[in-house]
């Protein structure tokens, strides 16, 4: 048994700078990974994801040339060189992840982790070979995996899910994607500019359920200007493969139909990677659906045993799981006494254009009774928008009424991530709505739409 002052379980966003500070400190660090070191970010989520779009939209951009009055004349999707320069990336990336651990002589475990004891944990690797790691701190950092509901039919279908889909080198000709929401529109956009003809299934009444109405509805219509199909408040019933083509069985309302395609991804939400953790093992709770119980200040029901990451639940972002580290830190080295309560959520749908997101909804703030006002603009009367010819989306704040303070705001335009992190920051330093109207921007800044979007408070919402 080798015994050490931490021992982090998954090599993450949240578990690698946990483990390299933890061990800058002098605590003697074990960390586990099952797969590769990065965690999904880098190895299956935001590093690939991003990488790939970036091609798809040189494609698309090409494709529509003419409108900025370039003609070219046809071009080829090489997706095996995307997928190549999308592995550079990861591979590059990967390393990096390792010669930060190194530097920093975290130990490495390469297995799977399982816990045999209170605090007691047998890695087992590639090869059956054992190591038996004991700690007095222990940090889960799993992480969660593609979620496959149980649709009949669905086992006996060759399904891809966002991981191996990212490696596929053939372009689908025919792509289905049950879900609609951030995964599944990012993969669904990016594999319709690479040529694919791209359906959407959603079981919800819109896209991007936890959005207001008009955001979802503003993505629908955007995502439908490219030729994807899109069914929203449809179930699947069955699904089986005939020949070399997938049917799917749906029903929408009283409405049933089939679909076929040559390729179906799954992209229906994910799992939390804590069943081969044996956490019975030491008594550390799950909810129903196997997420990491915690408390404000990610403690399991454990004493020195904490969650951070996905594998708690909660909102999936790769910089959520970053933040969670700096929690635990602060706490046990710094006394900080702080929590993930009331911190901001930020985040970002990478379709172009992007989905920027903080604060509340406004189907949020009418639950609480919040009394509000909305801003709204629609980005073809942004300046900015105009002149590059990216006029799709719309920004909306949402401001307390009597205060003047943001509440929230969806930014749906080129760069809307980085539009919507000024409005962050807004709120953080409590800027008002008043301010950024009159504040000076540099002109002609997509930033400087913001005068006129507060402009546009006139009125109570209804």
């Amino acid at each position: 048994m080798q015994k050490f002052d931490a021992i982090v379980i998954g090599s993450g966003q949240g578990g690698n700078p946990l483990a390299k500070k933890m061990e800058e400190k002098g605590w003697k660090t074990a960390l586990i990974e099952q797969r590769y070191l990065g965690g999904t970010c880098i190895n299956d989520g935001c590093t690939p994801t991003k990488a790939m779009i970036a091609c798809a939209k040189v494609a698309h951009t090409v494709f529509h040339s003419k409108d900025w009055g370039i003609h070219s004349h046809g071009f080829m999707v090489d997706l095996p060189f995307i997928v190549a320069r999308k592995n550079n990336i990861v591979t590059e990336f990967r390393g990096g992840t390792a010669k930060g651990l190194q530097s920093d002589n975290v130990n490495i475990f390469m297995g799977t982790a399982a816990f045999t004891g209170h605090k007691t944990i047998t890695v087992t690797g590639y090869k059956g070979e054992e190591d038996i790691l004991t700690a007095d701190h222990i940090f889960i950092n799993t992480g969660t995996k593609p979620f496959i509901p149980p649709i009949p039919g669905l086992a006996e279908v060759p399904y891809l899910t966002s991981t191996t889909l990212l490696d596929e080198v053939t372009v689908p000709k025919e792509l289905i994607i049950l879900g609609g929401s951030y995964i599944a529109l990012e993969m669904g956009q990016l594999y319709q500019r690479l040529g694919s003809h791209v359906t959407i299934i959603e079981s919800a009444s819109q896209l991007v359920s936890k959005e207001d109405a008009d955001v979802a509805a503003v993505i629908k219509k955007m995502l439908e200007s490219e030729n994807m199909q899109i069914h929203t408040g449809t179930q699947v019933t069955h699904v089986s493969l005939n020949g070399k083509r997938i049917s799917i069985d749906i029903t929408t309302g009283n409405d049933k139909d089939t679909i076929t395609g040559t390729h179906i991804l799954i992209a229906t939400g994910r799992t939390p990677q804590t069943a081969a953790l044996q956490l019975q093992q030491t008594n550390v709770l799950t909810d129903e659906k196997g997420f990491i119980q915690v408390n404000d200040r990610l403690e399991t029901s454990q004493p020195g045993i904490y969650a951070l990451g996905d594998v708690k639940g909660g909102p999936a972002f790769t910089h959520i799981s970053y933040n969670d580290h700096l929690i635990i830190y602060k706490n046990i080295f710094e006394n900080a006494n702080i929590s993930i309560k009331d911190r901001q959520i930020p985040y970002c749908m990478f379709t172009d254009p992007q989905l920027g997101r903080i604060g509340i909804t406004e189907n949020e703030a009418r639950k609480e009774g919040i009394p509000f006002k909305t801003a709204c603009l629609s980005m073809d009367k942004v300046a900015r928008a105009i002149e590059t010819g990216q006029t799709r989306g719309f920004m909306k704040a949402l401001v307390h009424e009597h205060t003047g303070k943001i509440l929230g705001a969806a930014v749906i335009g080129t760069e809307g991530g980085e539009i919507m992190s000024i409005l962050q920051m807004a709120m953080l330093g409590g800027v008002t709505a008043t301010q950024i109207r009159e504040m000076v921007f540099a002109h002609p800044l997509y930033a400087e739409s913001l005068n006129n979007l507060f402009m546009t408070l006139e009125k109570p919402a209804p």
